[in-house]
């Protein structure tokens, strides 16, 4: 959680970046760069979402505002991984599973600088909340009123992923609330990773 995780920390840790010109310069470096990838979670993916004029191929990302609760929701929801281009994701297509959810501001926001249908159709859209086999538009299964549910996109190549829950909190299968018998001492989530060894 970047700047104590206060209103704007992620547009704040952006501007920190997008205001300082060898900073700038190093990310964009570092983000054009096809020997790179990123994962960017919650204030990592509210900061990377603020600094899209700087990735390759993410102009059409949302930005994340205020939860439609106006409150700061911390939850375990359930996930669908869609068939996308992300490095780390596309090979868990398919999968729907339980994840951490801890956020103030998560809703993705198209607005005027965002394109919802292009990023659906550019196979970009990497994790949404889902209600059975639909997406969730309705809290709490949605916590935070993204549209169509989405709650992880990825870029055009699939090199930088961002996403507002926390699969990384629930790597470990006795990290769960609640996991099949099958689950040993991992869970499906270190697949996320295992997708970045193997890439």
């Amino acid at each position: 959680f970047s700047y104590g995780d206060v209103l704007g920390a992620g547009q704040g840790w952006a501007r920190s970046i997008l205001f300082n010109a060898q900073a700038r310069d190093l990310f964009s470096g570092f983000f054009a760069d096809e020997q790179r990838f990123a994962l960017g979670v919650c204030n990592g993916c509210q900061m990377m979402s603020a600094l899209k004029s700087l990735i390759p191929g993410a102009e059409h990302w949302p930005s994340f505002v205020r939860n439609r609760s106006e409150q700061f929701e911390a939850r375990f929801s359930q996930v669908e991984i869609p068939e996308s281009r992300s490095i780390l994701l596309a090979h868990m297509a398919g999968a729907r599973l339980p994840i951490a959810v801890a956020h103030g501001e998560g809703r993705a926001s198209f607005g005027q600088s965002g394109d919802q249908t292009a990023v659906e159709v550019g196979g970009q859209v990497v994790m949404r909340y889902v209600d059975g086999d639909q997406p969730a538009d309705r809290y709490p299964l949605n916590p935070n009123g993204s549209p169509a549910g989405i709650t992880g996109l990825c870029n055009a190549d699939g090199r930088i992923t961002i996403m507002m829950p926390h699969p990384e909190r629930n790597v470990r299968a006795t990290s769960n609330s609640w996991r099949p018998d099958d689950w040993q001492a991992l869970s499906p989530w270190i697949e996320i990773f295992r997708g970045a060894r193997r890439w």
